[in-house]
């Protein structure tokens, strides 16, 4: 019930269709439960991908996005088996910070127009140009769209306190859901936009792109496979802490790997751990790879005998779940609290937020691992300080001097060992 929602909106958010979410849900999900390293890890699409996917699917259509996909898993099984899980934690928390910090902004930018029911044609994808369209269409706003918005919003802040068995977005999916079909208010839902979800099991198949176009989807597949990496392992850590449990990093990766190549071989978008449905798995009694698979078999049955019914869902309502996503995604305390960290740590935060609003996540991503590499090496040198003795070890022989009392005179610090250079 928590998958459902999320997994329509964010394939909305993305720009392709919301039967794509689901089937990344259910392939990937299975997938990444059956062989994943982490006994109660769920996946499926998460916030973290909409910017990078909607970027490629604007440039390279539904067949880049296939073609970089089953890349980012080839590279993500190829960490697993060099067993580069241990290494991920090697990942500024800074850089980590700043393009979640980031996602979340721009998730929220584009949500806006259905939020709202703005009546205008497609929106920019340039941030700027994006927030200045929205300005411009503010004389538009539909109040029967709004008025589903804030009725969604309110239910997801204020169901917690009535039950936490049941999660808020499924809630108020079906409520406004209901509620904007009794009354028959003029809103767009996902049937006017997109037509009905078919109730089918999609066939497998191959993309048809060209060597040169596959050549310049290497960037975004290896921004993709990072992704997967950092968030499924940061997934399974948390996952780990709430079982008492310990997973295991290398498989993990490798299980994201072959679920992100067949994801999008079903029509799905890629997918990795997602904390969210994972805290909810364990919440509930979780506390093995079976309960994974029941989830994405439960979608899968869900979307065969009542997909069609979510040609009903008001855009609005998954506006507002958006919203709601965003807002939690954007980790707003902790990005308040790197800003007193030292100042390269504040650099390497700001320079990957901006970067990946103002201009693309991928070179963000690339700028902000290398800026923080320099400033690292910065660091270290000063802090860190070499000096030698060897002039005055070979002096102190000539007076007859012991090297121990040579070294003893010259303080040398706790735990710093010396090399003997003959010649």
């Amino acid at each position: 019930v928590v998958a459902l929602p999320l997994a329509i909106a964010f394939a909305i958010a993305s720009g392709v269709t919301p039967d794509r979410g689901l089937w990344t849900a259910i392939v990937a999900g299975f997938i990444i439960s059956a062989l994943g390293g982490s006994r109660v890890q769920i996946g499926g699409p998460t916030g973290a991908f909409v910017v990078i996917v909607y970027a490629i699917v604007q440039k390279y259509g539904i067949d880049g996005l296939t073609v970089a996909t089953l890349m980012a898993g080839v590279i993500l099984v190829a960490m697993g088996l060099a067993k580069f899980g241990s290494a991920i934690k090697f990942i500024p928390h800074p850089l980590v910070t700043g393009f979640t910090s980031a996602i979340a902004v721009i998730i929220f930018s584009g949500e806006v127009k259905d939020f709202l029911g703005l009546r205008m044609g497609a929106v920019p994808a340039p941030f700027l140009e994006k927030w200045a369209a929205y300005a411009g269409a503010v004389r538009t706003i539909t109040p029967e769209a709004l008025a589903v918005s804030l009725a969604a919003l309110a239910i997801i802040l204020v169901w917690p306190r009535v039950s936490r068995r049941i999660p808020g977005p499924f809630v108020a999916l079906l409520v406004t859901t209901a509620g904007a079909y009794l009354l028959h208010l003029p809103v767009e839902t996902i049937g006017s936009r997109f037509g009905a979800i078919a109730s089918s099991l999609p066939h497998p198949r191959l993309p048809h792109l060209t060597l040169e176009q596959m050549t310049g989807l290497v960037g975004p597949a290896f921004t993709i496979a990072l992704l997967a990496a950092v968030e499924s392992l940061l997934s399974a850590v948390v996952a780990d802490g709430m079982i008492g449990g310990s997973h295991r990093s290398n498989m993990e990766l490798v299980a994201q790997g072959i679920a992100n190549i067949a994801s999008p071989l079903f029509g799905g978008i890629p997918a990795t751990g997602a904390i969210a449905r994972t805290a909810t798995n364990v919440k509930n009694g979780g506390r093995t790879p079976v309960a994974g698979i029941i989830h994405a078999l439960t979608l899968l049955l869900i979307t065969l005998v009542a997909g069609r019914l979510a040609a009903f869902i008001p855009m609005a309502t998954l506006a507002a779940i958006l919203v709601v996503v965003a807002y939690h995604m954007s980790e707003w305390r902790s990005f308040l609290a790197e800003l007193r960290s030292p100042k390269s740590d504040v650099t390497v935060l700001m320079t990957t937020f901006l970067l990946t609003i103002l201009v693309d996540l991928t070179v963000a991503i690339e700028v902000g691992m290398v800026l923080a590499a320099f400033l690292f090496i910065r660091r270290m040198s000063e802090v860190t300080n070499v000096s030698l003795i060897t002039q005055e070890v070979r002096q102190g022989f000539a007076d007859d001097e012991t090297r121990e009392e040579l070294v003893d005179r010259r303080s040398v610090p706790q735990g710093v060992e010396g090399y003997e250079i003959n010649g």
